[in-house]
């Protein structure tokens, strides 16, 4: 029976391509008072990746929730992408996920047997990950939705934030980009096997080889820890979450600056660039693009279509980090010791106009 359910077709968008409009967002948590409890740690001040508090010298939770729409057909991978994607904020900031929460929306009327794959595609990833699924929550909802609430540990002093990158890193990134274009693309059965296999194939792919990896890098480091900031790239785009790193937190002595990305460097899923070029775009890209806009320019040689997949809403993406120019080669290094394929993608230098350029 759940073989001839498509999905997607259920959502109006996929995945993280579904989140509310960054500026929107942006808008409504700037009019929120600061957090005043000295154990909040990372609060949503930078719009971090997840909040980190402190319960006692050298032990803090970090704490998430992810859940979005469809992104795939089939059910039990939807199940696992969610899994992921929920998971790898606590892999951005350093942490190791323990304990999750299931949040569930599934139609009145809908297949109990499709609910059952979505479940268990996400307990297995969660089972991947080593973290228990210890409950959750349901409600009927015309819109299927699906993710998690998961909590981590993390050491206090170990917090890897969006911000903090330096004048002179290196910016590295660990997975293809093009989630976005083609589910789009695959919503309109214009996606092909191959495109589709490669980005199932990363987006259920866990963050947490990655992060050992820069964990390894960080715990070596003789003196300061060469891992400045690390964010991982959902659905406000690599340009979206870039704009986040450069800008800092100056009202805590976090220095704005710029990034330089160079669009050749990237890597991208197999038929991106064509369904970029065929116009297979998500709303979000749209989005992404008017919300950094006003600080980020290209140069004329980057076309329309590489332009479009910086501002792609990505899906259980990759990690983006910043550096310390030193300890570049020895990331890449560990990055491939674990089996993930970093790319140096641009740099980090003083703050400028634009905060972003892309070459």
């Amino acid at each position: 029976m759940t073989e001839h359910v498509k999905l997607t077709a259920m959502a109006k968008a996929a995945g993280c391509a579904a989140k509310l409009n960054p500026a929107t967002l942006d808008g409504v948590l700037r009019k929120l008072p600061r957090q005043t409890d000295p154990n909040v740690l990372v609060g949503f001040d930078t719009n971090d990746d997840a909040g980190v508090y402190l319960l006692a010298e050298g032990l803090a939770l970090v704490q998430t929730v992810d859940f979005f729409t469809p992104i795939v057909d089939d059910p039990h991978l939807f199940g696992e992408i969610a899994a992921a994607n929920a998971l790898s904020d606590v892999y951005a900031m350093g942490g190791r996920p323990v304990s999750s929460l299931s949040i569930v929306g599934f139609p009145e009327k809908g297949d109990p047997a499709i609910l059952e794959e979505i479940i268990r595609g996400g307990l297995s990833k969660m089972n991947e990950a080593k973290c228990s699924v210890i409950g959750g929550h349901s409600i009927r909802n015309e819109d299927m939705l699906f993710g998690y609430a998961v909590t981590g540990v993390i050491n206090p002093h170990r917090v890897w934030r969006n911000v903090g990158a330096r004048a002179g890193d290196a910016l590295l990134f660990t997975k293809p980009l093009g989630t976005g274009v083609i589910t789009t693309a695959l919503k309109k059965d214009r996606a092909t096997p191959e495109s589709i296999a490669a980005a199932v194939s990363a987006m259920t792919t866990l963050n947490r080889a990655a992060a050992a990896a820069l964990q390894e890098v960080d715990e070596r480091a003789a003196t300061s820890r060469p891992i400045h900031a690390v964010t991982d790239v959902t659905g406000f785009s690599l340009l979206g979450h870039a704009r986040e790193m450069a800008l800092g937190d100056p009202a805590h002595g976090i220095e704005s600056v710029s990034c330089e990305f160079d669009h050749g460097a990237f890597h991208y899923f197999p038929g991106a660039l064509e369904a970029a070029r065929e116009g297979h775009l998500s709303g979000g890209v749209k989005n992404n693009r008017a919300f950094v806009a006003d600080c980020a320019a290209f140069d004329t040689k980057v076309s329309p279509e590489h332009q479009a997949l910086l501002f792609d809403p990505q899906t259980s993406g990759g990690l983006l980090v910043a550096v310390a120019p030193e300890a570049t080669d020895a990331a890449l290094a560990a990055l491939g010791r674990h089996g993930v394929a970093g790319h140096l993608v641009g740099r980090v230098i003083a703050r400028r106009s634009p905060l972003i350029f892309v070459r």
